[in-house]
């Protein structure tokens, strides 16, 4: 049977390396994982008990498309606490966790053929989401000097119907500031730009706190998800915050392609919300971890780091040790039992010559794991 053209999408690296990570577990190793964005830490204990509950009340049924509206004024309520923003609860959309709120965005903005123009290295799966959906991904090559996010003169003379941008971005961790955030949104409003803001990593800074592109804007999508900062990977729960004459083209779309977020995690995502001491607990675990990734790191030899202002992760440029980053993943989990991403999952045309190391497990595994590496580099140096 055929294939569909949009189906030819390069795969998610990281998810091999999972996978490889996964079969020499099964072969009596033990793996420190250093591959894979996803705290080490379950759901809140809040989310856990109120689901639970939920469940002896009785079915959970489909929900309206946009969401349970506990949750989504409880979201809104979130943005004047966080960031000082008044934001109408009828503009939040609960989404099947970020990837659906890209989804959603993606096919409410864009025409087939249209051009999205997201900073490079970024997250893999904007690529493969865009190119799946018929749209064609443009990567802008970002720099150090910029703190490996776009600029305005990244995108000045190149035709896109969109822009999409991330901070704290993974892989680098690193942060666009008030003024940066400001100069891409008028630049791109300016060309009739649609402009995306990936919000996910919110909540995990560690100096200062990252701006929501709805402290500049009312005029722009906001994409964020339960994942990160509320320990909720597995639940696939999110949000997205459009404009308000798009709230009913997105319903629209999201009625018709999902029906609705999974109930029971929209459920456990309200109650996760006020779990306050717990998620700052996690956050502490974070803040430990940062600390040792920044001082082992460039102990082990990965000298060359990008600044990770937010998020769980380094991003390291290894051109002095290899130019095959993915070889040397492979030879770092054969050799040393620590699974890292190869760079080439963020940038296809550098990342040869990159690393991500995650640091969203327990501390003591982060321990292990840079002394395994400097183990690793002191014999392949």
């Amino acid at each position: 049977m055929r294939t569909s053209r949009r189906s030819e999408v390069d795969p998610f690296i990281v998810m091999d390396v999972m996978e490889a990570a996964r079969a020499a577990e099964s072969a009596g190793r033990h793996i420190i994982h250093m591959e894979v964005g996803q705290p080490g830490t379950g759901a809140p204990q809040a989310a856990v008990r109120a689901l639970s509950a939920a469940m002896e009340e009785g079915p959970l049924g489909y929900t309206v498309a946009l969401g349970l509206p506990a949750l989504r004024t409880r979201i809104a309520q979130l943005y004047g606490a966080w960031y000082n923003v008044d934001l109408d609860p009828d503009r939040v959309i609960v989404t099947s966790g970020a990837s659906g709120g890209f989804i959603l965005a993606f096919n409410a903005l864009f025409d087939s053929g249209d051009r999205v123009g997201i900073g490079a290295p970024g997250y893999p799966s904007y690529r493969q989401i865009l190119a799946g959906l018929g749209f064609q991904p443009v990567d802008l090559p970002t720099t150090d000097a910029n703190r490996l996010q776009p600029v305005p003169a990244d995108f000045a003379d190149i035709d896109l119907a969109g822009l999409l941008v991330a901070s704290p971005g993974n892989p680098t961790g690193t942060m666009l500031d008030r003024s940066a955030m400001s100069d891409l949104i008028e630049a791109a409003d300016a060309r009739d730009i649609s402009f995306i803001s990936d919000e996910i990593y919110h909540g995990i800074e560690y100096e200062r706190r990252a701006v929501s592109a709805l402290e500049v804007s009312d005029d722009v999508y906001v994409i964020n998800s339960f994942s990160k900062y509320f320990s909720m990977t597995g639940w696939r729960v999110g949000w997205m915050v459009v404009p308000p004459d798009h709230v009913r083209v997105v319903e629209r779309i999201a009625q018709n392609m999902f029906i609705c977020a999974p109930h029971a995690s929209q459920v456990a995502a309200l109650a996760a919300m006020d779990a306050h001491d717990e998620l700052q607990g996690n956050m502490d675990v974070y803040r430990a971890n940062r600390a040792l990734m920044l001082e082992g790191l460039p102990k082990a030899g990965f000298t060359h780091i990008a600044p990770p202002d937010g998020a769980f992760y380094v991003y390291a440029d290894v051109s002095d040790i290899t130019h095959d980053s993915r070889a040397l993943a492979a030879e770092i989990l054969d050799k040393a039992d620590v699974a890292i991403t190869p760079g080439l999952d963020f940038d296809p045309v550098r990342g040869h010559t990159t690393l991500r190391f995650s640091y969203a497990r327990k501390t003591e595994d982060i321990s292990e794991g840079l002394r395994r590496l400097s183990d690793f580099m002191a014999k392949h140096r």
